[in-house]
């Protein structure tokens, strides 16, 4: 039986963390762009009068919807009006900034976990603002194969049905909740496969369940498809015999799958994506 008392749930992650440095990158870069622009500025102005003011002013408007994507985050998160169609430029900001945002980090003792921890609570709260419902079968839930019990025998990687649902891990349960929501299930041993998971399914929104640098790069490899990301528990260190809390799992899938389009799947059905199950009948 599990030892309870071994299992270390992640601390809250603290979204202010992410979006404190992500403004201090932002304050990097227009210093570094003021800087560039006042070595140009003579010969720039020796080449036409007018190109000092032209390349300040578009320096200036990059900063500036920096700054408003950035705001438009802090709305959206604080459960205030936003621009919705700011979402994927909000993404795309969050993805070209973070690598800055680690190198600040370092700077204040700020440890890369803490700060994938607060860009992945920040990215839930977006997911969670847009109101992304999909039908049960459109859903991909991923989880990587540590989530098994490491002396277990059964290969599980490209079928989650081979699981006898034993209760030494979390993975029957698992299992057994997508057999009785219809969602598709899977356990990737890496990126790779979890790409190639992603491409054959087709889905319209994903769930995983990793440590907090494998979800970080999983959202942004599946970025701009909408994802949710549920931290695992890690009593014995990273990526051996870790956990989830499968209530947890299951409160996040509720918000997201449509009302009424949960159904008891086949093990084909399960496997197979959903363009292929067409092709299928």
């Amino acid at each position: 039986m599990r030892d309870k008392k071994k299992i270390v749930v992640p601390g809250r992650p603290k979204k202010r963390l992410f979006l404190g440095l992500l403004l201090s990158a932002t304050a990097l870069w227009a210093v570094v762009l003021y800087a560039l622009w006042y070595i140009m500025q003579p010969g720039l102005g020796k080449l036409q009068p007018w190109l000092p003011v032209a390349v300040g002013s578009v320096f200036a408007a990059l900063v500036g919807l920096v700054l408003l994507g950035i705001l438009n985050i802090v709305l959206a998160i604080n459960n205030l009006p936003f621009v919705r169609v700011f979402q994927k430029q909000s993404y795309a900001l969050i993805n070209a900034l973070f690598p800055w945002s680690v190198r600040l980090g370092k700077l204040f003792g700020i440890t890369r976990r803490q700060l994938e921890g607060s860009f992945i609570a920040v990215s839930n709260l977006l997911f969670s603002r847009q109101q992304i419902r999909v039908p049960a079968d459109r859903l991909l839930v991923v989880t990587p194969h540590c989530l098994q019990l490491a002396t277990c025998p059964r290969k599980i990687t490209r079928d989650p049905h081979n699981c006898r649902q034993c209760g030494g891990c979390d993975i029957g349960a698992l299992v057994a909740l997508a057999d009785e929501m219809g969602f598709h299930f899977f356990v990737a041993t890496g990126g790779t496969l979890a790409r190639q998971i992603v491409y054959t399914t087709k889905p319209q929104a994903v769930l995983a369940i990793a440590c907090e640098r494998d979800l970080m790069s999983g959202i942004q490899d599946v970025y701009p498809l909408p994802a949710v990301g549920v931290l695992n528990i890690r009593p014995n260190g990273p990526c051996f015999n870790t956990h989830v809390d499968v209530e947890a799992v299951r409160r996040e899938l509720e918000k997201i799958i449509i009302p009424g389009t949960a159904h008891r799947v086949t093990k084909k059905e399960a496997i197979l994506g959903p363009m292929e199950r067409k092709e299928d009948q």
